[in-house]
């Protein structure tokens, strides 16, 4: 085999393996995304689970009217 045919050789192989890497990680970004959504849904029923709490309400609103009574 010549030094040419083996130089075109591996660059062909080289090309291969680019695109089969680059398949791959096309991949992995959607399941990113897709693990990232999950968390941040989780993350806001928490959020809306802990203001929903009586201790929450309780500390806003009196943080809502003592601005208010400032202002006015």
């Amino acid at each position: 085999m010549s030094s040419t045919t083996f130089g075109a050789r591996r660059r062909v192989m080289r090309r291969w393996r680019a695109a089969v890497s680059r398949g791959r990680q096309a991949g992995m970004t959607t399941a990113e995304y897709a693990v990232g959504t999950l968390a941040a849904v989780a993350f806001a029923a928490l959020l809306i689970a802990v203001i929903k709490s009586g201790a929450v309400k309780s500390a806003l609103s009196a943080i809502i009217q003592s601005a208010l009574s400032t202002v006015s």
